[in-house]
């Protein structure tokens, strides 16, 4: 059984910045690829950042240099680093282990999600 706890978010305020972690539990981790989706109100649920088993990554062209992504092997945590935010990265944000190293598939494992607010 895998259980994600994601926690950090909060209310700030566009060009603020805010660090998301992701707790896992479980013997999935290391070797499986890790990624960042969110959800705003409305909207289908989205990948923003990957990060395979041996740390490369990949982001949404809409988080591209704003976003980064990391992983501590030896904490079971993936975080994300968000800079410059705008409003329209309001949304709920999820972690998810892949099946895989690479990235490639999704596992159905979620967390409760963390809500983030850009607003002024």
């Amino acid at each position: 059984q895998v259980q994600l706890v994601e926690s950090g978010g909060g209310l700030v305020q566009p060009g603020g910045s805010l660090r998301l972690s992701c707790a896992a539990s479980g013997s999935i981790f290391s070797i499986n690829a890790m990624g960042w989706y969110r959800q705003a109100p409305g909207k289908q649920r989205e990948l923003v950042a990957t990060i395979t088993s041996t740390g490369s990554t990949n982001y949404a062209d809409s988080v591209k240099g704003r976003f980064t992504i990391s992983r501590d092997n030896a904490k079971n945590t993936v975080y994300l680093h968000m800079n410059s935010l705008k409003p329209e990265d309001t949304a709920v944000y999820y972690c998810n282990p892949f099946r895989d190293g690479v990235g490639l598939y999704p596992s159905g494992y979620w967390g409760q999600g963390t809500q983030v607010i850009v607003s002024s």
